[in-house]
């Protein structure tokens, strides 16, 4: 009866941690977001998944001099919003390799709106996130850093 227990027990813990390393690999969660530089904290981005789909919204600006910034250069109806608050990722749905895409991003710095991937590496500590126009060759990729 102790083994059976014992194994029981076991198949829980090893079904919770299962699920706490899967809980890991989706982009959902809060974000560092790291400058092109790979050095400059730009902002935390808090990215949640609602019917399949992610979207991503600005939570704070490091910098306070930008804190208060509008997307004056925004096309759509973000234009003149208040970055801090902004949904900057919209619609992105997990494909079968694991990438998350089909969705877009803004950057808010020149108001342009990018074709969208989103990796979980290292465990779902870091994400790549892949902005790009036409192809994804042609685009550039920061990587975020999982603060929750």
């Amino acid at each position: 009866m102790m083994k059976k227990t014992l194994s029981a027990l076991m198949a829980l813990a090893l079904a919770t941690a299962a699920g706490a390393v899967l809980a890991q690999a989706t982009p959902a969660g809060l974000w560092k977001t790291i400058d092109d530089d790979g050095k400059t904290e730009k902002s935390l981005v808090r990215i949640a998944e609602s019917g399949g789909a992610l979207s991503g919204r600005v939570e704070k600006i490091f910098d306070p001099a930008k804190a208060s910034e509008v997307c004056r250069k925004c096309t759509d109806e973000r234009k003149d919003q208040p970055v801090a608050g902004m949904t900057i990722i919209r619609g992105a749905r997990q494909g079968d390799d694991g990438v998350w895409g089909g969705g877009d991003i803004l950057d808010p710095n020149n108001g342009k709106v990018y074709k969208l991937h989103l990796k979980p590496v290292d465990g779902g500590k870091r994400l790549e996130v892949r902005g790009y126009v036409g192809m994804p060759l042609l685009g550039r990729t920061q990587t975020w850093i999982r603060v929750e």
